[in-house]
């Protein structure tokens, strides 16, 4: 019987929207629509604090990608997703720059897709105590971490790898 009832609840898309949440989240925002397949639909969301984005489809398959860096995410360009076939979580680092964008996809694989995604605040996370006192990058004066000097590293190779192999293909032809 149990088993029948996990089957049931896997078949139908995980359990009910009405689920219980931990008492230390707040919903903000309730957000519904219908996604066409391939398209996006768009959320900014300006609260701060640590975010948890809960996403159910009750029809069809959507799915949900999030950046603090670009206004418009999507499959090729975000920081955070969750693709999965039933309901999708995403929890929004305290840390991320506002507003955070938001994509809600429709896959493909459906005609149509309809879904309802609940925004919470988690207030049982606590800030770091710390986090004022380390580095911060001041891109006024053009500060830059470690992460970033390699990824420029990293540019600048490709772009003399794709150089150099330009001028042997043509001199090749």
């Amino acid at each position: 019987m149990v088993f029948l009832w996990q089957l049931a609840l896997a078949v139908a898309g995980g359990p009910p929207a009405n689920e219980p949440v931990p008492e230390d989240w707040i919903l903000l925002y309730v957000y519904q629509g219908q996604i066409v397949p391939g398209n996006y639909s768009y959320v900014y969301l300006d609260d701060s604090g640590r975010l948890v984005l809960r996403m159910d489809s009750p029809r069809g398959d959507a799915d949900l990608y999030v950046s603090d860096s670009t206004q418009k995410p999507s499959f090729d360009d975000y920081a955070l997703q969750s693709t999965t076939c039933g309901r999708d979580w995403v929890a929004v680092p305290a840390r991320f720059r506002r507003p955070v964008a938001v994509a809600v996809y429709g896959h493909p694989s459906h005609l149509e897709t309809e879904f309802e995604m609940r925004v919470y605040l988690d207030q049982e996370v606590t800030e770091d105590p710390f986090a004022e006192l380390s580095y911060q990058p001041d891109e006024a004066t053009g500060d830059r971490t470690p992460g970033d000097t390699i990824q420029e590293e990293k540019s600048v190779m490709w772009t003399i790898m794709i150089g150099i192999l330009k001028l042997v293909l043509e001199i090749l032809f």
